[in-house]
């Protein structure tokens, strides 16, 4: 038996939040921590809100996710507000200093039409002058060239049970790649296996919707020291200010 519970709870094991040792984490803690409010959008398990406030954040924290399974790890937390939903189905208006989207969560808006809505209902969410700070994988790394099973990861989950994850893409389609996610017992016998379509977005093309959802792009990274943006980059991070 291999649950949704289960599939949240082995999340956080793989993907621990740990600003102290993680630069990734650290860039969107130091953000957080300087925020009066916040909206994370995909939040998941709930991590990155449960150490602000752990670590002191004092101001408005809630977060966003369609996921249950993940949602019901994050109300552990019940000094946070959790909601359930998705992007587009975001009603706020003007409430938040600061959006994020962590975890290369942006690149779950596969379509035109979800990619359009979502950053319209996160500009509206924010205040005038606020911020959307996300991260999408660069296309020029080909990241996917790495998720194969020889690139598998055994690891025990919160209970001690040895189990191994692995990734496999079944189509790479313009800018839009699509692949599973397995876990399985060490001996190979599969327990759960999760389908996923990311978009890979270009910096032109990035700019272009965020300037259409009215936003505008404050500054852009290449990595997680706040390094331009390269030939060699293997990430797109964008803070993007909402424009009057």
């Amino acid at each position: 038996m291999f649950s949704a519970a289960d599939a949240a709870a082995l999340y956080d094991v793989l993907n621990p939040w740990t600003p102290g040792t993680r630069p990734g984490d650290r860039f969107y803690d130091e953000l957080v921590m300087a925020a009066g409010s916040v909206l994370d959008v995909g939040c998941g398990t709930g991590a990155m809100l449960h150490h602000a406030r752990a670590h002191g954040h004092p101001g408005r924290l809630v977060g966003l996710d369609p996921d249950r399974a993940a949602l019901a790890r994050a109300r552990r937390r019940a000094d946070i507000e959790w909601v359930e939903g998705t992007a587009a189905d975001a009603r706020w208006q003007a409430e938040f200093g600061l959006a994020t989207m962590t975890g290369h969560a942006f690149q779950c808006l596969v379509t035109d039409d979800d990619l359009s809505a979502s950053l319209a209902a996160i500009r509206a969410a924010l205040r005038d002058g606020g911020r959307f700070v996300f991260e999408t994988r660069h296309p020029q790394a080909r990241a996917w060239t790495e998720w194969n099973p020889s690139h598998a990861v055994d690891i025990r989950d919160a209970a001690g049970r040895p189990l191994r994850v692995w990734h496999e893409v079944e189509s790479v389609t313009a800018d839009l790649v699509t692949f599973t996610g397995t876990t399985a017992e060490p001996d190979g016998t599969v327990l759960h296996v999760d389908r996923t379509s990311l978009r890979f977005l270009d910096v032109a093309t990035l700019d272009a919707f965020l300037a259409d959802a009215g936003f505008e792009t404050e500054a852009r990274y290449g990595d997680w020291h706040r390094g331009p943006v390269t030939g060699t980059s293997r990430e797109i991070v964008t803070i993007a200010r909402r424009s009057v």
